[in-house]
C-alpha cells in the first residue's frame, strides 16, 4: 500500500523515524540563538548541513510551529518507505 497519511502523534513519528535508523536534525543554516530551525529526519550517513538535536527539542519546535508529518509506511511494491515531509496542520 503505497498511500501516505499525516499525524501530529509523537509517538508515531519518533517510531516511524527509529524503524528506519532516522534521527531528529534541524538544517544548521537555519538555527537561531541555539534554537532549532527547519526540522529534518537524517537518515545517514549524518548530513554536515544538519545538526542531530534530540526527540524532546525537535517535538518542542515541531508543535511551537504547528506542524504536522506526512508520511509512508510503504512503497507500492511493498517497501519500506522513507517518504516524509513536514506540513502546516
Amino acid at each position: 500500500m503505497s498511500e501516505s497519511q499525516t499525524t501530529t502523534d509523537h509517538g508515531v513519528i519518533r517510531k516511524w523515524a527509529t524503524e528506519r535508523q532516522g534521527r531528529p536534525a534541524t538544517v544548521k543554516a537555519t538555527e537561531d540563538d541555539g534554537h532549532a530551525g527547519i526540522l529534518r529526519i537524517d537518515f545517514g550517513p549524518p548530513d554536515e548541513g544538519l545538526d542531530s538535536i534530540d526527540w524532546d527539542e525537535f517535538f518542542r519546535k515541531f508543535d511551537e510551529t504547528k506542524l504536522a508529518f506526512l508520511y509512508q509506511d510503504r512503497t507500492k511494491d511493498g517497501k519500506i518507505s522513507r517518504f516524509h515531509k513536514f506540513v502546516h496542520r
